[in-house]
């Protein structure tokens, strides 16, 4: 729990008195966020900020229908200039029934003294803060038996379809998963692909083909918040009903995988075990699941090796990028259907529970299936002609 830290780190010309007063007023307000006491909020906000009144009643009106299970902030490093201070401070949040530790967004708050009291003068993101939901408009929620939709500008029953979606993708990702995990999923369906980036921190034009991505930390214990599926509304509406269920089934598979997936786990392994786990039961054909690879084994073009983990990235060559995660799924397909579903499974957790990548892969695929990562290559690469050609 964030809320009640006080001074840490901080600025030697802040005294402990200044630092306890500052939280005190941002203690108050996140009571006030919980309690959604609209007037207590707003109260901590200095009398001559009215374009940041304005705009903090947008927020805490934005938040009204999010879960939000709690809401505090700590203090980092506090700088007091008279009577003015300069503050670094982290919010941590958590959505109810999903996070299991808070989300930390990095903040900027200024405040001015008033009476003996602090008052907040400016709230901006810290460095390297992404914008969160609800700064985008007023959140929408639906609720599906194994999904949390929040979504700003879109219409309803789109949601309500994809609540339904997604409790579809859940049971069977389970079934190919076979290890204990939440079974819950938050989604976020931001207005547009431009406000997609804003929530990712990146330049929008990379993800404007991409369906959805899934935020989260790797590597984890069951104490960290929950993933956060975010989907780009343009392309995900552009998909038809198999295409939508292949992307919510990659997606999900993420999150199902997250506290079983590390640094030791190549990206051919993660995103091909993700679509292995989405293309079954399609009705789709080896071609239309890999078209790019297609497309380069009948044209001679046979891959040397594996995809490395710089072909995934979304802002590179659009046939790489499909190449990659055709790759992948193929490399996942051999395992599951030559050596067997299960066996490919416990590849990906031991993988992941390794700690040099190479030592990882390598003895995993000695110990699973035998061979090592040479021969693997070589089946692999029979593998596409076998399928592909």
């Amino acid at each position: 729990m964030l809320g009640g830290a006080t001074g840490c780190g901080a600025d030697p010309r802040a005294s402990g008195h200044t630092v306890d007063s500052v939280q005190e007023t941002l203690n108050a307000r996140a009571a006030a966020l919980l309690n959604r006491d609209e007037q207590a909020y707003l109260a901590v906000i200095a009398a001559e900020q009215n374009e940041l009144r304005t705009a903090e009643r947008k927020l805490f009106r934005n938040l009204g229908n999010v879960p939000i299970g709690s809401w505090a902030y700590r203090l980092g490093t506090v700088r007091r200039d008279g009577n003015k201070v300069y503050a670094e401070a982290e919010l941590g949040y958590r959505v109810r029934g999903y996070d299991t530790a808070p989300v930390v967004v990095p903040r900027r708050i200024e405040l001015g003294l008033r009476d003996s009291r602090w008052f907040i003068t400016a709230d901006r993101p810290g460095e390297g803060a992404a914008e969160q939901l609800w700064q985008q408009g007023a959140v929408t929620v639906v609720r599906g038996r194994s999904s949390l939709i929040l979504a700003v500008d879109r219409p309803m029953d789109r949601l309500r379809a994809l609540a339904d979606a997604v409790d579809r993708a859940v049971p069977a990702v389970s079934r190919a998963w076979r290890a204990p995990w939440p079974g819950r999923v938050v989604i976020m369906v931001p207005g547009s692909v431009e406000a997609m980036g804003g929530l990712l921190g990146t330049p929008p034009a990379a993800y404007r083909g991409i369906a959805a991505v899934t935020t989260g930390e790797t590597g984890t214990s069951a104490a960290v918040p929950a993933d956060r599926v975010i989907v780009n509304p343009v392309a995900y509406d552009s998909l038809g009903d198999v295409g939508r269920s292949v992307v919510l089934a990659h997606e999900t598979t993420h999150v199902a995988t997250r506290s079983a997936t590390s640094a030791a786990t190549p990206m051919w392994l993660s995103e091909g075990f993700a679509d292995w786990v989405a293309y079954r039961g399609t009705p789709r054909t080896t071609g239309q699941n890999a078209p790019e690879l297609q497309r380069a084994v009948q044209q001679g073009e046979l891959p040397a090796v594996l995809p490395a983990d710089h072909d995934f990235s979304f802002g590179g060559d659009q046939s790489t990028l499909a190449r990659a995660y055709e790759g992948g799924w193929l490399a996942c397909e051999l395992i599951a259907a030559r050596w067997g579903e299960d066996t490919l499974v416990r590849f990906y957790r031991q993988v992941g529970a390794g700690g040099d990548r190479t030592a990882a892969v390598t003895k995993a695929m000695h110990q699973l299936l035998g061979i090592g990562p040479e021969d693997f290559t070589v089946r692999w690469r029979d593998y596409l002609r076998d399928r592909l050609a």
